[in-house]
């Protein structure tokens, strides 16, 4: 008969990290509020065209921040040997886009803010007298 010790159990659901808004146990990472859950084996999906999965898909999501994401995530990658790449990088930068000046350190700024195209600006035609050309 096999016995269970109480210490075992705590060590087994001990979070392997854990951040303000992740905690990452042994089957996966989950959002600590939300109870959001990214199963292990599915932390390295890519898109077909290379590109990681979680960072494009939670950067729609206006709870996530993306500090504490991105500190979560490559926590889950080194703890399951899951090796990053710079589509990694651009994945976040895809999805989560750039920090604008003044915003919080986690603001959401979906990506089409930052590039959307403005209107041109109108700007008054000059005309010059046609000058005829010496012969």
């Amino acid at each position: 008969m096999e016995t269970t010790r109480l210490e075992d159990v705590a060590a087994e659901a001990a979070p392997l990290f854990e951040n303000r808004d992740w905690r990452l146990h042994a089957d996966g990472l989950e959002h600590r509020d939300t109870g959001y859950f990214i199963d292990r084996d599915a932390l390295a999906a890519r898109r077909p065209d290379g590109h990681w999965e979680w960072p494009l898909h939670l950067s729609e999501k206006s709870w996530c921040g993306v500090r504490s994401f991105r500190e979560a995530f490559s926590a889950a990658l080194g703890a399951f040997g899951i090796a990053p790449d710079r589509k990694l990088t651009l994945s976040f930068a895809l999805g989560f886009g750039t920090r604008v000046g003044g915003a919080a350190p986690d603001a959401f700024v979906p990506l089409a803010d930052l590039v959307r195209p403005r209107a041109p600006e109108l700007r008054p035609v000059l005309t010059r007298p046609l000058v005829a050309a010496s012969a």
